[in-house]
């Protein structure tokens, strides 16, 4: 950081939220690529809740700052965060703004490609109800801070579709209010830090500016904010001069922030990036698909960051079992479902190959050129070894015991794999039921379940169970009567996958030098956590957030993020991670409802 600056903070330990003013180095290098809105001061928010973690990991505030909200951070969090643009309509309206109001810098909406618009080619979409705050770099890492609720932009669906500028907080038309809620923040906040801390790469919630009646600016942040979609409009469109300052852009920044080489020249770099994006998405579709984590994936890119990233927890959650017929209902359109992303991120990495290809060769070839490109093999490639490493590690093994069975027990994975999928894949007799937000097909059985009891078992005894216990230890709370009737089938399934776990568990004996008791013991520690009995899904968020905005204004800042903080901790799947309830306060109270709840719905949507 700059002497000046280093100063300035020994006077004022948060000078560093008023260098969050809206400036960001992408609004100059990439022309096009942005709409500029004047924004001016809202006096009326409040801090609803406030992520010290995220802040000290990001430099905004000291190290050893304590989860305290101190009056000078409440009001360098409120000048820095609490906004609303001036937008079209506003400006049509002639709506006057006081000059103490106005911010000096303006921010900007980015645009980028949204399957939601006519044309589908990224003319008139992108930030509809956000703007970027800004950039900040800390202990050698650049962050991107954006805000969602600031006011309805030119780039909202609902203008694209009626070709008429909205009042912000208008309910005339879907998608066109231009506010986020209170809620909507918190459930963002609860489900991003337990993602997070689960090694699911994420943005994250920094702050939640309550606003009256209900509603937020909620302020989110991440390495590089970056879609694939910024880079898919000017793609769509062939716009290959715009198309090159994003990718230049981006490059750039993945190079500071150390998740990218640097390359001799330019085709090598582009060809260096588009690698990079294939292992992402490679990652990200296995994670999802292992993690039960809908993210609705689509060929336009917009519902993820570039390195394959959680962004817009709107639709996103993660299930208790592997509900893969589940599609979310969105109005004109239906869902993918989870075992359906990995094609759309297929389908993504085929883009970034024509990319690429038409950096290099100055022009762009049609997308069925790249139906064998040998991009997709690194990301099948990437794939399989997160799908796999991901198996281990439900499994209970540690990393150093997975590395050597990767290496040298393939086949035997590949067993385990498949006796492990028909009991994850088994759907209800019932078939097909409706949902509040969609349809689904329940699942049966819950593998996680199994995993964590059976380890237990066999670490005490390694021999084979009756099938009739598998079936039973395996049973899930969608299973009906018929559903968990034991049938000669059942009971071959239920004695393969016995055998497939202690062959594989011998195999990690026998490579790892240990006796096979301790190798099972040591998965029995492990698959504790990572198994563990309560779940967080989709319905527990949804409750959680209710239940935190409700009861905000008396748990205050800090004790919604003790709340926040613990819960995302104890419901971490990483072995080893866990955490103490808050001290016997009303946060206490609030946190042993939200447990019970994650424990209610630990097997949902």
């Amino acid at each position: 950081m700059p002497l000046a600056f280093e100063l300035a903070r020994e006077q004022n330990p948060y000078a560093a939220f008023a260098r969050i003013d809206g400036r960001h180095p992408y609004r100059d290098e990439v022309p096009g690529g942005h709409v500029d809105y004047r924004a001016r001061r809202r006096r009326d928010g409040e801090v609803a809740f406030f992520n010290y973690g995220l802040a000290r990991e990001m430099g905004l505030i000291p190290a050893d700052h304590p989860d305290s909200m101190v009056k000078a951070l409440r009001a360098a969090i409120l000048d820095a965060f609490a906004l609303v643009i001036v937008n079209e309509y506003d400006l049509a309206h002639g709506v006057r703004v006081p000059s103490t109001d106005l911010l000096p810098h303006p921010y900007m909406a980015t645009r980028y490609l949204q399957l939601q618009h006519p044309g589908r080619r990224g003319a008139t979409s992108g930030d509809g109800r956000s703007v970027w705050n800004g950039t900040w770099r800390h202990a050698g890492v650049s962050w991107d801070v954006s805000s969602c609720g600031t006011g309805v932009t030119r780039l909202c669906p609902a203008t694209a579709q009626t070709r008429r500028f909205y009042k912000t907080g208008s309910r005339t038309a879907s998608y066109g209010c231009g506010t986020a809620s209170v809620e909507e923040g918190l459930a963002a906040a609860v489900m991003s830090e337990v993602l997070n801390r689960s090694g699911i790469p994420t943005e994250r919630v920094l702050a939640v500016i309550a606003l009256p009646g209900g509603f937020a600016v909620n302020v989110r942040a991440a390495r590089n904010l970056l879609r694939p979609s910024h880079l898919f409009a000017p793609l769509k469109q062939n716009d290959l001069t715009r198309l090159k300052s994003a990718v230049d852009y981006a490059i750039a920044r993945e190079r500071k922030n150390g998740a990218m080489p640097f390359t001799r020249g330019l085709a090598e770099g582009y060809r260096a990036f588009a690698e990079t994006v294939a292992r992402a998405f490679g990652r990200a579709a296995a994670i999802f698909e292992r993690e039960y984590v809908f993210c609705w994936l689509e060929w336009d890119g917009d519902n993820v960051l570039l390195d394959g990233s959680i962004i817009d927890y709107g639709s996103v959650r993660q299930f208790g079992l592997y509900h893969r017929e589940y599609r979310f209902d969105d109005g004109p359109r239906w869902s993918t479902t989870i075992p359906e992303q990995k094609a759309k991120a297929r389908g993504i990495v085929r883009c970034f190959a024509q990319i690429a290809d038409a950096l290099i060769a100055g022009r762009r070839a049609p997308l069925s050129a790249f139906a064998r490109d040998p991009l997709l093999a690194v990301f099948e490639a990437s794939f399989v070894e997160t799908r796999d490493r991901l198996l281990l590690r439900h499994a209970g093994f540690d990393m150093k015991t997975e590395a050597l069975l990767l290496s040298r027990a393939r086949p035997l994975i590949a067993r385990f794999d498949r006796a492990h999928r028909w009991f994850e894949t088994a759907r209800s007799t019932r078939g097909r039921v409706r949902v509040p937000d969609g349809i689904t097909w329940n699942a049966v059985y819950s593998t996680r379940d199994l995993l964590r009891e059976l380890s237990r078992i066999y670490a005490r005894d390694p021999r084979p169970v009756s099938p009739e216990h598998i079936l039973e230890l395996a049973a899930s709370s969608y299973a009906t009567r018929g559903d968990r009737r034991p049938t000669p089938s059942k009971r071959r399934r239920a004695r393969e996958f016995q055998s497939a776990y202690l062959a594989l568990a011998r195999r990690a004996a026998r490579l790892s030098g240990r006796p096979m008791r301790s190798v099972l013991a040591n998965c029995a520690t492990r698959s504790s956590t990572i198994n563990a009995y309560a779940r967080i899904t989709g319905d527990a968020v949804a409750h959680a957030a209710a239940r935190l905005a409700k009861s905000r204004k008396v748990l205050g800042p800090d004790g919604v993020f003790a709340v926040i903080d613990v819960f995302a901790r104890r419901h971490s799947r990483a072995a080893g991670a866990g955490g103490e309830p808050p001290r016997p306060t009303q946060a206490k109270l609030v946190f042993d409802e939200l447990l019970a709840l994650s424990v209610k719905t630990r097997d949902g949507l």
